[in-house]
């Protein structure tokens, strides 16, 4: 390993990818141009599942099904109200970004990689996710997630409370995702690709010089 003085190069290097891949994800979901959806979680198992394929494959590149609300809907109406608090809100690249992150969040929350996962988190779910990656490290337990998919994703809700806006989408994904304890042996999940399930709500302080959206609620769909 190379090293600079006593410190290596090669995690000086790594540090620099991963500060990249935050920064990256926040000018997608941070900026005004686009609503920044915090990120994904599915720090538990609580997402609706459906075991599609016992072989994992590569993750595929295929575009996300997208189902845009009516602007006549109440869906539609929502983002009217958030367009007319931020003029700089832009559905489709929020949408983008929500893809991004979803996949960027989910492989951080494996890895326990908390350092990743707390910008585009809020306070509270925060502490949900480094609660569930403790409970692993106590255990000993590994998991592993690999997105392959990202079938569709639909927008559920779109709304301002005072001077929040928060908006939640529908993913549907295929994943493989298994908890693996110290031996091996598997404690949760499976081998095989799975169609998975989550609804994602992300909010933003609309009065906030800061224009990142973050997840604020993550449960099955």
């Amino acid at each position: 390993m190379a090293s600079l003085g006593n410190f290596p190069i090669d995690i000086i290097l790594l540090a620099m990818i991963a500060a990249f891949l935050v920064l990256r994800l926040r000018s997608v979901l941070g900026k005004r141009t686009g609503i920044e959806p915090a990120a994904v979680s599915r720090f538990a198992p609580a997402a609706t599942s459906r075991t599609i394929d016992a072989k994992a494959e590569a993750p595929s590149s295929a575009a996300t099904k997208r189902t845009l609300p009516p602007r006549e809907s109440e869906v539609g109406q929502g983002v009217a109200r958030i367009l007319a608090a931020d003029p700089g809100f832009n559905l489709p690249r929020f949408l983008d970004g929500a893809d991004a992150a979803f996949r960027f969040i989910v492989t951080a929350f494996a890895e326990g990689n908390r350092d990743a996962l707390r910008p585009l988190l809020t306070p509270a779910m925060f502490d949900l996710f480094d609660q569930a990656i403790a409970t692993r490290e106590a255990n000993g337990w590994r998991q592993h997630t690999i997105v392959h998919a990202i079938r569709s994703s639909t927008m559920e809700a779109a709304e301002i409370s005072g001077t929040t806006a928060q908006i939640t989408l529908r993913f549907i994904t295929d994943q493989v995702s298994h908890t693996q304890d110290a031996s091996g042996q598997f404690v949760a999940g499976t081998e095989a690709v799975t169609e998975i399930v989550d609804l994602w709500t992300f909010e933003h302080e609309l009065s906030s010089r800061d224009p990142t959206w973050r997840l604020a609620a993550s449960r099955a769909g």
